[in-house]
């Protein structure tokens, strides 16, 4: 009897590529495993090992194992330089026609680099952004492919059992050429990196603003998970905040250390906004507040100089049911800035993104995961070419009654000295966004008066400017 014929390979049996290979496994699929290290090939194979894992030992010996068919090769290894460690090690073992995924958080900028590299060495590249950590990758994550799209059609009959299941399909779709996939989960981390800060907000106003109790807040956040709140991340917050310290009598999230780690993507979802000129500051803030998070001793100093003081004032004015309204507004808000990004990479980089078909994959599998997406998905499907979420008729119509809560959350918690930047930025933002004439007028005098740059009138916007201003006559 002969061994069966390897239909994937897994390269990287950590935590995130061991649960994939056993998704893969599990799907009826042949797997190749390697690890770099026997530390973790050993137990793996000895858990799970059988006639449909393969173990290989030997990095080089992967593409031949697939004998004349296309190699398929998933690299779950660290982004940065392990991920060109492998393909440098593999790339003269490829045959025209491999096909090398990397399913890590790798930066797009490298992603298009090692595609080039798979151009001119004779394989195929995609980059695949993987959402739903370990839990999702072994019961079936959001997958994000792309890169070569002659790569599309031998890859999508192996990863489309292997992803999560919505009502509306698997949750893995075609995102683009180039480095589209990696775009589309770094944006996916960015909004992640705003609904996380959003909550915590929130939460932050129901206990230290409104001076509820832990079971209270775990009820209301459950409470708001049945309705238009429903998602991953408000579900565990309810769950969190429900949790005994195993130490004390209080709840644990009280006692852990109040200091934000994060890897790079929402940082790189900034930068990568600001160079394409969209407005994403909801998911800025997000990203500022993890970073003033991180200078702990520099905040207690502070803090200890009285400087502090207003932030022991109670929440006036504010109800459970204007925090919800508030967090609703603020995240459409949020994930406006996202789709826009999207949007303008795509057309910068000539991706051929669906917004649309993005949507419906992060229904399930990935961290961002809720309701609210199915409404994103009818967005987008009903109008391909919506320049902004929010003017989406169903959307705009639901601000008009919510907007005001947002205005009395905000104003209420500054009042307080209570920190929001997020749900500030997002009201900034809002109404930046719904303002026909702005303060950029007195800008473009400026910039007109200093430096010659020109401005353009609103009666003849097509004809730029330009004025000697001291020299025009004054207003009496």
């Amino acid at each position: 009897m002969t061994d069966p014929r390897p239909d994937i390979a897994v390269v990287g049996l950590g935590v995130m590529g061991a649960s994939l290979a056993r998704n893969f496994h599990s799907r009826g699929l042949t797997v190749i495993g390697y690890n770099r290290s026997a530390d973790l090939s050993d137990p793996f194979f000895e858990r799970y090992g059988d006639a449909r894992f393969v173990r290989i030992d030997a990095l080089d010996a992967v593409p031949a194992a697939f004998g004349d068919q296309p190699a398929r090769i998933v690299l779950m290894v660290t982004a940065g330089k392990a991920v060109d460690a492998v393909l440098d090690a593999l790339a003269p073992h490829l045959r025209p026609g491999d096909v090398v995924i990397d399913g890590g958080n790798s930066h797009f900028a490298d992603t298009e680099r090692r595609m080039a590299r798979g151009r001119a060495e004779g394989f195929r590249f995609v980059g695949m952004g993987v959402s739903g950590g370990e839990r999702g990758a072994l019961e079936g994550p959001s997958m994000m492919p792309g890169g070569d799209p002659e790569a599309w059609p031998l890859i999508e009959a192996l990863v489309r059992p292997a992803a999560a299941v919505s009502d509306t399909g698997p949750c893995v779709t075609w995102c683009g050429s180039g480095s589209a996939g990696h775009f589309v989960k770094m944006v996916h981390n960015g909004i992640e990196y705003g609904d996380m800060q959003l909550i915590a907000e929130t939460w932050t106003l129901l206990s230290e603003g409104l001076q509820w109790d832990a079971p209270r807040i775990a009820d209301t956040f459950a409470a708001w998970n049945t309705g238009e709140l429903e998602s991953f991340l408000v579900e565990i917050t309810a769950g969190i905040v429900a949790t005994r310290d195993p130490k004390g009598d209080g709840p644990l999230v009280d006692a852990i250390l109040d200091v934000a780690g994060q890897k790079g993507t929402g940082r790189w979802t900034a930068i990568s906004a600001t160079e394409l000129g969209v407005p994403v500051p909801t998911i800025s803030a997000a990203v500022d507040a993890r970073a003033m998070s991180a200078r702990k001793a520099w905040r207690v100093t502070a803090a200890e100089r009285g400087l502090g003081g207003l932030a022991t004032q109670p929440l006036a004015g504010v109800t459970a049911d204007d925090l919800a309204r508030a967090l609703y507004v603020a995240k459409l808000m949020s994930y406006t800035q996202g789709f826009h990004l999207l949007a303008e990479a795509s057309a910068a980089r000539d991706y051929g993104t669906d917004l649309a078909a993005v949507a419906r994959i992060w229904k399930a599998g990935c961290i961002i995961r809720a309701r609210f997406l199915d409404r994103v998905y009818e967005a987008f499907h009903g109008q391909p070419d919506l320049p902004l979420l929010f003017l989406a008729p169903s959307f705009a119509a639901e601000l008009k009654p919510r907007i005001g809560a947002l205005r009395t959350v905000v104003a209420a918690a500054t009042a307080a000295g209570l920190p929001i930047p997020a749900l500030s930025a997002s009201l900034a933002y809002f109404d930046t966004m719904t303002r026909a004439v702005g303060s950029a007028r007195l800008i473009q005098a400026q910039r007109d008066w200093f430096g010659a740059h020109t401005y353009r009138r609103q009666d003849d916007p097509d004809t730029a400017v330009h004025s000697e201003w001291d020299t025009l006559p004054r207003l009496t």
